[in-house]
Order: C-alpha cells, then sequence, then structure tokens
C-alpha cells in the first residue's frame, strides 16, 4: 500500500517528519507530496521545499518526494498511490480536513487517514517556526539542523 502525506511544507517540521515516519511504519511506501499553495507567503520556493523534505526524509527507504500539480487526489493516483494520510494537531484541523477528506473520497474514491500529532509537536507548526525564526528565535528542536540553517540563510537574504 502506497500512502500520500501532502502538505506545504514551509519548512518541514519534526511534527510533519513525525507523521511521515510513522505512516512509514504503518504503511510502508509513503510519497511526501508538496503542494504549490498559493494563498499561502511562502519562505521558502517549492523546489526548496521538495530538496529540504528530501533531506529530511533520507533515512527512510521507501519514502520519495514529489511537487503536486493539480488537484491531489489526481497527482496521487498517477503516482499509485491508494490513501491519504494527514497528521492533526486541534479540533480546527479536523473540521477543515474532514471536509477535504470527503471531497477527495468523492471526487477519487481515496480514503482519507487521520495520525494526531505527537504530544510533544502538538502545538508546532510551519508558520510558527518561519514567524520564530523571522525574530532571531530558535527553532532548531523543532526542524531540522538543515532546514535550521536554510532558513536562517533565506531569512539573512530577505533582509539583505
Amino acid at each position: 500500500m502506497k500512502a500520500i502525506c501532502p502538505g506545504s511544507f514551509d519548512p518541514i517540521t519534526r511534527g510533519h517528519l513525525d507523521i511521515v515516519e510513522r505512516a512509514h511504519a504503518t504503511f510502508g511506501e509513503v510519497l511526501v507530496a508538496i503542494g504549490r499553495n498559493s494563498t499561502k507567503n511562502h519562505l521558502f520556493a517549492p523546489e526548496e521545499r521538495v530538496e529540504l523534505t528530501r533531506d529530511a526524509c533520507a533515512h527512510l527507504s521507501g519514502v520519495q518526494v514529489g511537487l503536486i500539480d493539480g488537484l491531489l487526489v489526481e497527482y496521487a493516483k498517477a503516482q499509485g498511490c491508494t490513501l491519504i494520510v494527514k497528521g492533526l494537531r486541534f479540533a480546527s484541523d479536523f473540521d477543515y480536513e474532514l471536509q477535504m477528506a470527503h471531497m477527495n473520497t468523492h471526487i477519487s474514491g481515496l480514503e482519507t487517514v487521520f495520525l494526531p500529532a505527537a504530544a510533544r509537536f502538538g502545538t508546532v507548526s510551519s508558520s510558527m517556526m518561519r514567524e520564530v525564526a523571522a525574530n532571531g528565535g530558535d527553532v532548531s528542536d523543532f526542524v531540522t539542523p538543515e532546514v535550521s540553517r536554510a532558513m536562517q540563510a533565506k531569512l539573512a537574504e530577505r533582509r539583505a
């Protein structure tokens, strides 16, 4: 069974990585699919997010990283995925993701499995990491060393 874990991953956090690792342990093959959501204010370009995510997942054989073009469900099916895996932190995540799951099943027949965030990552989000790092805070407990370095470099570049 090949599962797809979609998201913007801007940047990938240890919370995201925890969901990917648990999906990998449960389903075997996992495709981490990075979206091009144009409504979000991204720190990293899509290709940079792919590279950072590949680096973060390099220790997991059977995990691939790709860039979504078009609808998630069409991309998932084209890649041979049979299941969508989403991590949930709060009730508000569930409210939104349940609507998406229903729509995705209606459109494609693909089912969605929800994994609760691990307690230590329950309040971690990419947007929070961007905000903390932009204001000089240390995010190294919540992202990989490569992501931390990339964030510092990107933010320094934006300040210059």
